[in-house]
């Protein structure tokens, strides 16, 4: 978040005043408006070797070489523009990964198992509210 916007989300506490140094994405449209910005931040890239959805990067090449150079321009790219990514939430060089409830690796695109047996395991409805 920009230095001269900070001010602008500020809350009132019992101490004094919250200021927050990233945007909280408990806010209507802070997850369009971040989605948005990694978009254009990552545009050059886009559909190529990147795909976004919300904060979800997926990073896809044929070669190892390859996927180690994209690697190192989206980083940079996005570290240019100060966004940052944790250590701990990324995963690297995978050959599927589950992306949006699928399971996409090899050329293939595939359900995500999981997501298929919740629904399986859901309960029938037998109220008018259960069913809306």
């Amino acid at each position: 978040m920009a230095k001269v916007d900070e001010p602008k989300m500020a809350c009132a506490a019992r101490y004094g005043s919250y200021e927050f140094l990233m945007m909280p994405f408990g806010l209507s449209n802070a997850p369009t408006t971040f989605c948005t910005l990694v978009n254009n931040v990552l545009a050059p890239f886009r559909y190529r070797v990147v795909v976004v959805y919300l904060d979800d990067i997926v990073i896809y090449s044929k070669a190892i070489e390859e996927h180690v150079r994209h690697l190192r321009e989206v980083f940079r790219t996005l570290r240019d523009n100060k966004l940052y990514v944790k250590k701990e939430k990324c995963s690297f060089i995978q050959e599927e990964v589950p992306f949006l409830g699928h399971i996409i690796g090899e050329g293939k695109l595939c359900m995500d198992l999981a997501k298929v047996k919740a629904i399986f395991e859901w309960e029938s409805p037998t109220k008018v509210t259960e069913l809306r």
